[in-house]
């Protein structure tokens, strides 16, 4: 009995340390950068709406100078989960989570000053005019240079011949308003407020700055994957007339959530679902989160979807059943094999008290004779007093779970033949005169009956 309770106590123990770890608050490292981005501002909301709802999942930022140094902090181990750039390098060992946002590539000339003629900048309408001119990249990463690159490859521009200076997000304002280049270029969502402010600042004595459609969008992202043809939508950048005017073709690229490779799919799966769970209150606070959309779950995708994410998406994820099933059943059957050997090593330790309990009753069936040709009330009484004796320690035995009902059973039948014959020999040896008593007792002795 100790064997099978302690089996017991251990199983539950385990079953209960098993739910105690799937179900604990798991802390997810985040790479995410460069500071004060809208990318690292997002993730801080999500941290912040994770703890508060006190979700499975929890975030801890891991600040980065930029999507590169994130991405590389992923393929390190020193993160779980990144947030890079989709034009950019990705680990080999990166799976998509979800879209954090899409950017769109923006061209623009600023607009001439009145006054003073026409300026060479003003001349600038399409794309290969940039060839010998100067081209202001709105922010500091090396991604955004290479974008503008790609553009000017697809329109036979040798980058070389076009003069390509950065300004950091913070100082882009100030660079175009004292006119640094003749064209500028930004990447981010459409409604960046940094991409808006530079655009206004292009903006002189009431004119329009003229807007560099990208006509070859398709062909880009037909030789580059990473990008989609995409187009901004007229008066995406506010202003009155609506800047721009119309809608403007141009190329795309996404900065997606991705997870290494080796994280867990179920760990995964929660963090996706408790993603688009808080989306809509965290959109009460910071508008971007609106652009969080799933991934893209194709085969050929360009970063290929995480099984836990994909899970999430098509509706398959695996509930805590699912997961744990096939351990609960080995804990069943390890339970049952438990108590099989617990319940034979009960009887094993009882086989003793079994086999004298069973020469007792062959003792008690040997009694039930002898009391049919027993001639002395005294000895009757002798065998009456081991019969009850025999009967205690049955019940004893049965207590303690040596003896079956059956075999229970089986003893009543023969104590109560023992008592009937005890009973009848006595009335019968009542009945008899005392000389028919000695002389029946003399002949039992010479053998003669």
């Amino acid at each position: 009995m100790f064997v099978v309770l302690a089996g017991l106590l251990a199983i539950v123990g385990t079953g209960a340390s098993a739910y105690y770890f799937a179900m604990r608050p798991v802390t997810l490292r985040i790479a995410v950068g460069p500071v004060n981005s809208d990318d690292v501002k997002v993730v801080q909301a999500l941290t912040q709406a994770f703890a508060h709802t006190h979700s499975h999942i929890r975030l801890r930022p891991i600040q980065t100078e930029g999507a590169a140094a994130s991405a590389q902090a992923l393929a390190d181990g020193k993160a779980d989960l990144a947030i890079i750039r989709g034009d950019l390098e990705v680990p080999k060992d990166a799976q998509a989570v979800a879209t954090l946002r899409k950017n769109v590539a923006v061209l623009w000339v600023p607009s001439p000053a009145k006054g003073k003629g026409k300026k060479t900048a003003a001349k600038i309408t399409k794309i290969p005019q940039l060839a010998g001119r100067r081209v202001g990249v709105v922010g500091r990463t090396q991604a955004n240079v290479n974008l503008l690159k790609v553009i000017l490859q697809q329109y036979g521009v040798d980058s070389g011949k076009v003069d390509i200076v950065q300004f950091p997000a913070g100082e882009s304002v100030e660079a175009i308003r004292k006119q640094r280049a003749d064209a500028y270029f930004a990447a981010g969502p459409v409604n960046s407020k940094i991409t808006a402010d530079a655009i206004t600042a292009s903006t002189r004595d009431g004119g329009t700055p003229t807007f560099l459609a990208i006509d070859s969008a398709e062909a880009i992202a037909q030789n580059h994957p990473v990008y989609e043809a995409s187009e901004i939508p007229a008066g995406a950048f506010g202003g009155s007339p609506d800047r721009p005017e119309e809608e403007v073709k141009t190329i795309s690229f996404s900065h997606h959530i991705v997870a290494a490779k080796t994280l867990s799919d179920t760990t995964v799966a929660a963090f996706t679902r408790q993603l688009f769970a808080i989306r809509q209150s965290v959109m009460a606070e910071f508008p971007l989160a609106a652009k969080i959309e799933t991934p893209d779950t194709d085969k050929d995708a360009a970063i290929p979807v995480h099984p836990g994410a994909a899970a999430f998406v098509d509706g398959e994820e695996k509930t805590f059943l699912d997961r744990y099933s096939d351990y609960i059943w080995w804990g069943l059957m390890g339970l049952s094999a438990m108590g099989s050997a617990g319940a034979w090593f009960a009887g094993y330790l009882k086989k003793d008290e079994r086999s004298s309990n069973t020469s007792l009753r062959e003792r008690l069936l040997d009694m039930l004779a002898a009391a049919r040709r027993c001639d002395s009330i005294e000895e009757l009484d002798r065998m009456q007093a081991e019969a009850d004796a025999i009967m205690r320690n049955t019940l004893r035995c049965f207590d303690h779970g040596a003896i079956e009902e059956g075999a229970l059973s089986a003893f009543n039948i023969a104590l109560d033949q023992f008592h009937g014959a005890v009973a009848d020999r006595k009335a019968l040896l009542i009945s008899m005169p005392q000389n028919l008593q000695r002389a029946s007792a003399q002949f039992r002795a010479s053998g003669i009956l």
